[in-house]
């Protein structure tokens, strides 16, 4: 069944963009944009009270500002967001029109009514069960059902996008496999499918549950189906975000990657391992046999990580390719030197990359060690790992993202370029400071969920070395530096679509046209010392590799002066 259909050819960077795909891709993104402004309104508040000084909010004004933050953020900005990555994916990138595109609204509605009531659940006041929402403590059950629908209108986009595919198959809109950046969306597509089901089989028995239809649901089984959906919409996060760092080393550099055929490969390691790092939640719970946990957290794991590694050295290293080849050859790094670290989709890009491997790829591996995981399970140091992960890799990768598309998809010229231009770096930065002093501090023992670090009141109290209380107050300092910066994206982005400058939108035409052949791709030439393609890469990578040894001994050690043998 054809629809009658309409392609517009984006005069700037020569994409093509379908009717009905490119007003989903703009629904989703604005739907996105709205959950992250409402996740950082409530960051004010969590920053603050976990700012000792301050400790703005009373405990129970906490815990459900705390649960609205985690699960709008986590949740909500990040899978609208990829919805539009996907239809972008998909249909743009392919040159075809959207499956089903009638059924792609449903979803949408589905997602935007199931996040609406699960925020409602939780401003109304019995639903501060914080984003994990752990049996056999109930919240309302719209907060279980608005999950529900969220999800459902979730795997039905992924499908949409699976079949999307099949019409660009179908009509012949490409030749040869489909391009690097959908195939690692398509890698996100099929995590997700496993991450929404996994979170359905588990929500439904709890929803039967708060509504009185069941009578109990096993907590250990509950916790562990629960952080196959919960660690795993993160594994979507890391296979969306890499897809974007590829597409931004393209669009910035015409950055071809070093080896198409390795970074494929790297993203099916993600299909076959990346979930199994869900299992670095439940290494402290008593119902999971060791060796289950050791295999699940090293021998299998590693192949993930390598998989992050290949990704971390392929995509600066094809940045480093194509600097080289405009002759950006002097010493080992004048080809990072002479970026264009004004222009905001690569910088935010770059920040992204070294923050998200560097802080959090070398944390979450110490964290999937059994004996270390002992050390910081639960305290704050868990939520510096992840914003490393969700914030400094996937947040910032969306946004350098969407300084591409605001001309490019939303046909509007950008207000505020300077301001759009210090964006990334006042986020990221201040993110990366927030990241290290919340570990210092998880490291020292300061508790993940207490809204009150030093335990006022309680009859055994606990003295906090003042190191803690320092390290504290700094991540309420770097917290809200970092809310300033997310705010200054939203006034660019959302500003931009309101009264930015508009832009031509290009010629329409009611065919697409097909990709032309890319031109031959010659041998990578060699630079530098050794014949290494991209010896300032490798140089690089050698020093993460230095950091995460240096490290990882590190933690073995202060583990060994925990446990003393006498």
């Amino acid at each position: 069944m054809s629809h009658a259909t309409t392609y517009r050819t984006c005069p700037r960077s020569g994409l093509q963009f379908e009717a009905q795909a490119e007003k989903l891709m703009l629904a989703n993104a604005v739907a996105a944009v709205v959950f992250l402004l409402l996740g950082g309104i409530l960051a004010i508040g969590v920053v603050l009270t976990r700012w000792p000084a301050v400790h703005w909010l009373e405990a129970d004004t906490f815990y459900q500002v705390l649960t609205a933050h985690g699960i709008d953020m986590l949740i909500f900005w990040i899978i609208f967001f990829e919805m539009a990555v996907l239809y972008f994916c998909s249909s743009t990138l392919l040159r075809c029109r959207l499956a089903t595109p009638r059924l792609a609204w449903a979803a949408f509605a589905l997602m935007l009514i199931g996040a609406i009531m699960n925020n409602y659940a939780v401003y109304d006041g019995a639903s501060s069960v914080m984003m994990t929402s752990y049996v056999p403590m109930m919240a309302a059950p719209t907060f279980y059902l608005g999950l529900i629908l969220f999800a459902v209108g979730a795997l039905v986009g992924c499908f949409i996008f699976l079949g999307t595919l099949v019409v660009a198959k179908r009509d012949r809109t490409y030749e040869g496999s489909v391009p690097l950046v959908t195939f690692g969306a398509i890698t996100a597509c099929i995590i997700a499918v496993f991450t929404i089901v996994s979170g359905a089989i588990i929500l439904v028995p709890t929803f039967l549950l708060s509504v009185g239809l069941i009578d109990a649901v096993d907590p250990l089984i509950y916790r562990t189906i629960w952080w196959a959906f919960g660690h795993s919409s993160q594994q979507i996060n890391v296979a969306a975000h890499i897809s974007i760092w590829y597409a931004v080393a393209a669009i910035v550099f015409g950055a071809k990657p070093m080896s198409e055929r390795v970074s494929r490969g790297a993203f099916l390691l993600y299909i076959l391992f990346l979930q199994l790092a869900s299992a670095h939640h439940l290494l402290a719970d008593p119902g999971m046999s060791t060796e289950w946990k050791v295999v699940n957290t090293s021998y299998f794991m590693y192949f993930a990580v390598l998989a992050s590694m290949i990704h971390g050295l392929t995509i600066p290293g094809a940045i480093e390719v194509a600097q080289r080849k405009k002759g950006y050859n002097k010493g080992l790094f004048e080809w990072l030197r002479k970026a264009p670290w004004g222009n905001p989709a690569f910088s935010g890009v770059f920040i992204s990359i070294i923050g998200f491997g560097f802080l959090g790829g070398i944390s979450g591996v110490m964290m999937g060690t059994e004996q270390l995981n002992m050390i910081i399970h639960n305290t704050i140091y868990v939520p510096g790992h992840f914003h490393a992960t969700v914030v400094v890799g996937t947040t910032l990768s969306f946004m350098a993202l969407t300084y591409f598309l605001i001309p490019v998809l939303f046909k509007r010229e950008m207000i505020s370029p300077v301001l759009a231009r210090w964006q990334p770096y006042l986020f990221g930065l201040s993110m990366y400071f927030f990241c290290l002093v919340m570990m210092g501090a998880g490291t020292l023992g300061v508790s993940r969920r207490h809204w009150d670090m030093a335990f006022s009141g309680a009859a055994l109290a606990y003295e906090w070395p003042g190191t803690a209380y320092l390290l504290m107050g700094l991540v309420g300092i770097a917290g809200l530096a970092a809310i300033v910066g997310g705010g200054i994206y939203i006034y660019v982005t959302v500003g931009s679509l309101l009264w930015g400058k508009k832009l031509d939108g290009g010629a329409t035409s009611s065919a697409p046209t097909p990709i032309p052949p890319t031109a031959p791709t010659h041998d990578v030439q060699t630079y530098g010392s050794m014949g290494f393609a991209a010896p300032g890469t490798f140089v690089l990578a050698m020093v993460f590799l230095v950091s995460f040894v240096l490290y990882y001994f590190v933690n073995w050690k202060y583990l060994s002066t925990l446990w003393g043998l006498s």
